[in-house]
């Protein structure tokens, strides 16, 4: 199913937009309300929402069809591995990229990936103590979530 996808997401306050093309998501947002053409059914809004509701999900399953760079990706890809329930720094997201944790250029790189990730929540930005693509009271709700 191709298309975006919104819900209104009572947890967040907010809509909770997937796009999705040839079965992988290629962008999430969290706009103050669904769009007036979006469809509100689709399996994986149906898996974000049990997340919402408390259900222990990574999504290290669900394929990102990611345009970005190649260091940008590295960075992304790594940030699926951060665990559930776990914040780490952006030090540690470098060294976890294969990056150096101490070159500020290598860090601009981490920094400058979270900031164009397409997909937070499924790359889980919000686990970075950092800047993200997610937006910060989206981030603190799901830092709870996952508490």
């Amino acid at each position: 199913m191709e298309g975006i996808y919104a819900r209104e997401s009572p947890t967040l306050g907010r809509a909770v937009q997937i796009g999705v093309v040839a079965d992988r998501v290629i962008s999430v947002s969290f706009p103050e309300e669904p769009p007036a053409d979006a469809e509100s059914e689709h399996s994986l809004l149906d898996r974000v929402f049990d997340y919402l509701d408390g259900a222990e999900d990574h999504f290290d399953d669900v394929t990102v069809g990611l345009t970005v760079p190649t260091d940008q990706r590295t960075v992304l890809e790594a940030v699926r591995n951060v665990p559930y329930g776990e914040t780490v720094d952006v030090a540690r997201v470098a060294r976890l990229a294969g990056l150096d944790d101490e070159d500020e250029a290598d860090l601009d790189t981490v920094r400058e990936a979270l900031r164009a990730n397409p997909a937070p929540l499924f790359i889980p930005d919000h686990r970075v103590a950092g800047p993200g693509a997610t937006p910060s009271a989206v981030t603190e709700r799901l830092r709870d979530l996952e508490s």
